[in-house]
């Protein structure tokens, strides 16, 4: 290799690096954030009907990034234009389905099994990113099999074969959107920033539920806004959809979605965590064995050899 490919191959791996530290940050900012959401949405199960919290989730998210990203929006509303397929698709998985149902499986399931299930997701990442012609490496896929492991035993009650009830479906219908939302952003075209992005799909997503808001209106009724149900749609709105969007977005965008997944395993950890302490749900020896799997098969995933 002669001297100017050494140090392309040098450049190449230096930024590669200083991405890493900035994009398992901020993949492990929007896992947080959205651990709440699970809790927030079981709270949310017994008084705003599943359609009506996803819709207003989003009406709020609109009004806490509008701010910041309208003008963006407006300077690239043809690129946005010549692209609409492609975000609508991305609306239609992100915003439209995946929080949908994610609030239907809060009907039936305990936030704990939904962080649980959902944690799966990042397995059907790595498939999608391994189809694109990338290469895991031996490391992250032994953390990711730690990790997973973790996740069955948690879903399993103790057994490797999940003990799933029939609402368990609905989330992992959910990890399936969600997972092949997160392999759709990097194909998100060059030039269209993150801002104008996340407002499209905010948008976008809010219009397509908006027929499914109007039956459930009037079939179901409304909800009494209170504390109770207020608090909970303004923290999904604003940090789980506004923030934690962005924050996850951005990470795939520096470390890929394979990689970010792998932190993604953290999410049932903090999940049962935030519902033992938050709503009461219970945590046993189980709970903290599959934790730590859970734990060192995310430190093992991430780790950059030499």
């Amino acid at each position: 290799m002669d001297r100017a490919r050494i140090d392309e191959h040098k450049a190449v791996g230096g930024v590669a690096v200083r991405a890493s530290g900035p994009g398992l940050l901020l993949a492990l900012l929007a896992t947080v954030v959205w651990s709440g959401s699970f809790v927030a949405s079981r709270a949310l199960h017994d008084s705003v009907p599943p359609v009506q919290a996803a819709f207003w989730r989003w009406i709020v998210a609109i009004l806490a990034v509008a701010p910041f990203a309208a003008r963006e929006t407006w300077r690239q509303r043809k690129l946005i234009r010549r692209h609409l397929r492609f975000i609508t698709l991305a609306s239609l998985l992100g915003v439209t389905v995946y929080n949908t149902l994610v609030n239907q499986a809060g009907l039936t399931t305990s936030a704990g099994t939904m962080g649980m299930v959902m944690a799966a997701s990042p397995v059907l990442m790595a498939v999608y990113e391994r189809l694109g012609g990338a290469r895991l490496g031996p490391r992250r896929v032994t953390g990711m099999l730690i990790a997973c492991t973790g996740v069955l035993l948690l879903v399993g009650k103790g057994s490797l074969v999940p003990d799933m009830a029939a609402g368990d479906l609905w989330i992992v219908a959910a990890a399936v959107c969600f997972a092949s939302y997160s392999a759709l952003l990097k194909r998100r075209p060059a030039g269209l920033g993150g801002p104008a992005f996340l407002l499209s799909t905010f948008v976008l997503g809010a219009l397509m539920l908006l027929p499914a808001y109007g039956i459930s209106l009037a079939a179901q009724g409304g909800f009494e806004p209170t504390a109770g149900t207020v608090g909970p749609l303004l923290y999904v709105g604003v940090f789980s959809s506004a923030v934690a969007f962005f924050a996850w977005n951005k990470a795939i965008a520096l470390i890929g979605a394979a990689r970010a997944g792998v932190v993604y395993y953290l999410q049932p950890v903090c999940v049962a965590l935030l519902s033992w302490a938050l709503i009461g749900e219970a945590m046993g020896p189980l709970h903290f064995l599959c934790m730590a799997l859970i734990l060192g098969g995310v430190v093992l995933g991430t780790a950059r050899g030499r």
